[in-house]
């Protein structure tokens, strides 16, 4: 996604050495647990996001969608489409006349005097030129309108996108900003140059055919605008029939995007346990096959609609046609004048059925504005309006609760405090809260009730950028950007010298790396590092966070699949990224809790112990069950035992 923000994403797996924006997705009440409000910054009171979509307005034609257009631009693009727009009106307005113009040269032709139909075919042809001219230049301005329109929405979905929180991104998040990007935006880019003029065209050109007729026969003009307000009544009934669908087939698509791109991104585990990719198989065709239907709805819930609004447009046509025959008949309207008023009463309703032919289109449009809306809508946590600075980089839980939008609680009164340049461990069962903790130190998401503290300073009163300049985040699963080995290190500090990058990669041993490397520093890593190894991924993951050099490291300690060698440099890398900075680690070794300065014992999200090892070895809790059961994985040996003959 294009965007000056865009480029900082997080990804799952990403040691968060970049830049992020900061994340949210969690109630902000704008209070400490005590209930006093946290100074110098916005206080709006409690709130939930977490992906909750808000409810749309009711859509009411091309007049919403026209101001859908409007709120997701900015001001040089809204100025080229009014001036877009402004050259389809004029043009909708010479069609009417040069349709007008028709009646008289007919009237004369098929009258006694043909000649006198020269100055009216002039008129006429010169109309038309002039609706011409008008017409390529909003063709040209609607086409360069749709490029604008595309990069623009690109770079306002990435730049959004960026500064929402993590607690926002779920797993169809993926498949929804991929459909979103590809084929929402190309639907909305196509407005300019090619809804715009039949939809003007069926707007305002019946309705001046209608007010220049009565120039020429008020009673047939009279009976035409008798029947638009039940063509307006016809195209909104149609129009409502699929708004269901539509919806229904937008849901569609976005879950086959996700499970296209889970079955491509899971193909090694797929490939490795057939009875996975049978599954896997099994839901990317479910998926694909809702998408069909969905489809298939949506063109079928559209039929009545548009074959009632032809019938319409050709009823109305009718009842001209039935009226100015019995005119004609009563000898109060001549023939050639009927003839050419019939003539006229056909430009009336062509525009019209045009226009009701793009029906789905306008439909689909107005669904992905309102698409692109909602993900616009969704709004980050409140920087603060009076930052204050962190006096150093210790850290401090006070009686934090943490509950997920439904309800879920993950965290209960936790308390804490890590000094500055100490090392605590966080140890318990999966699901008991500790990468929450971490990330709440980070701020992917707020605190439901009391308050998370950097520095002596709460982290809702910290600008992101200076939160997350303090904190380097070293994720359990990797995720490197595609492009070279210097390319993700310098990731941590784009300014950094090469003479940096390099002391960094050699503190994480990625040196190493690139020596074995055909490209050497070149090389390149693959989409999330798929030509390394895991160890080689995390190494240099560590050397982004190295080259960061932010005095506050969050850890996901993840050493335990690793090759001998590779255990050796990544603790040697970890080694160098701990010296002299506040660590808090996910600890799944002995060797690092036997290291720790402090233990925290989480069950069910709560502390259930903390102290050093000593200490809580000796209370015989759930701290010495950990011990005892890793001590013991720690002497499995994998032997091959005869069998009997």
């Amino acid at each position: 996604m294009a965007g000056p923000r865009a480029q900082h994403r997080v990804a799952p797996g990403q040691p968060v050495a970049v830049h992020r924006r900061r994340p949210h997705g969690q109630r902000h009440p704008g209070r400490r647990h005590d209930g006093q409000r946290h100074p110098g910054r916005r206080h709006h009171g409690r709130r939930r996001h977490h992906g909750r979509r808000r409810t749309p307005s009711r859509d009411r034609g091309g007049r919403l969608m026209l101001r859908q257009l409007m709120a997701v631009v900015g001001p040089a693009e809204r100025r080229l489409l009014r001036t877009v727009l402004a050259l389809q009106v004029l043009g909708a307005v010479l069609q009417a006349v040069a349709f007008v113009l028709i009646v008289p040269v007919l009237e004369r032709l098929l009258g006694d005097e043909p000649e006198d139909a020269w100055p009216w075919v002039w008129a006429l042809a010169a109309a038309a030129l002039a609706q011409s001219v008008v017409h390529y230049l909003a063709t040209k301005g609607g086409f360069k309108a749709g490029a604008a329109l595309s990069k623009v929405l690109h770079n306002r979905i990435g730049d959004h996108v960026s500064a929402l929180p993590l607690g926002w991104f779920g797993p169809t998040r993926t498949g929804e900003l991929s459909n979103l990007t590809t084929q929402s935006v190309m639907g909305i880019m196509r407005v300019p140059g090619y809804l715009f003029r039949p939809l003007i065209s069926g707007l305002l050109t019946p309705a001046a055919v209608v007010l220049l007729m009565f120039a020429f026969d008020w009673r047939l003009a009279l009976a035409a605008a008798c029947t638009a307000p039940f063509i307006a009544l016809v195209l909104r009934w149609s129009t409502g029939r699929t708004a269901t669908a539509d919806r229904l087939r937008a849901e569609a698509m976005t879950e086959g995007a996700n499970r296209v791109i889970e079955y491509a991104e899971n193909q090694p585990v797929l490939r490795a346990f057939p009875g996975s990719r049978a599954a896997g198989g099994n839901r990317l065709d479910e998926a694909l096959s809702a998408q069909r239907d969905a489809g298939r709805q949506v063109m079928v819930a559209g039929v009545p609609g548009q074959v009632g609004f032809t019938l319409t447009v050709q009823a109305a046509f009718t009842v001209i046609l039935v009226y100015g025959t019995y005119l004609a008949l009563g000898g109060s309207l001549d023939v050639p004048e009927l003839l050419a008023l019939l003539v006229l009463a056909a430009r009336f309703v062509e525009p019209m059925a045009e226009a009701a032919n793009l029906g789905s289109a306008l439909r689909s449009t107005r669904a992905a504005l309102g698409r692109v809306q909602r993900l616009l809508d969704e709004k980050p946590l409140p920087e603060p309006e009076h930052p204050i600075r962190p006096s150093g980089a210790d850290i401090e839980f006070e009686a934090v609760e943490f509950s997920y939008d439904d309800g879920r609680t993950v965290l209960e009164d936790v308390g804490f405090r890590i000094p500055e340049r100490t090392m605590t461990a966080l140890i318990g069962p999966s699901g008991s809260g500790k990468t929450t903790i971490a990330r709440l130190i980070a701020r992917f998401w707020d605190v439901t009730s009391g308050a998370v503290r950097v520095g002596g300073v709460d982290v809702r009163d910290l600008p992101t950028e200076d939160l997350m300049s303090r904190i380097s985040v070293v994720f359990q699963d990797v995720y490197l950007f595609e492009g070279t080995i210097e390319d993700n290190i310098r990731a941590g500090r784009p300014d950094a010298t090469d003479a940096e990058v390099r002391r960094a990669a050699e503190q994480a041993r990625v040196d190493e790396i690139a020596e074995r490397l055909p490209g050497g520093w070149s090389a390149q890593v693959g989409a999330g590092g798929a030509a390394l190894s895991g160890g080689e991924r995390q190494r240099i993951s560590i050397a982004r966070a190295l080259l960061k050099d932010a005095p506050i490291v969050l850890l996901d300690e993840a050493t335990a699949s690793l090759d001998p060698e590779n255990e050796r440099a990544v603790q040697h890398a970890l080694s160098e990224l701990t010296r002299d900075r506040t660590l808090l680690v996910i600890a799944h070794r002995l060797q690092t809790v036997l290291a720790a300065d402090q233990i925290l014992v989480l069950d069910e999200g709560r502390i259930v112990q903390r102290g050093t090892h000593r200490e809580l070895i000796a209370q015989q809790g759930r701290y010495a069950d950990f011990w005892a059961e890793r001590s013991r994985s720690r002497g499995w040996r994998l032997s091959r035992t005869p069998v009997a003959g």
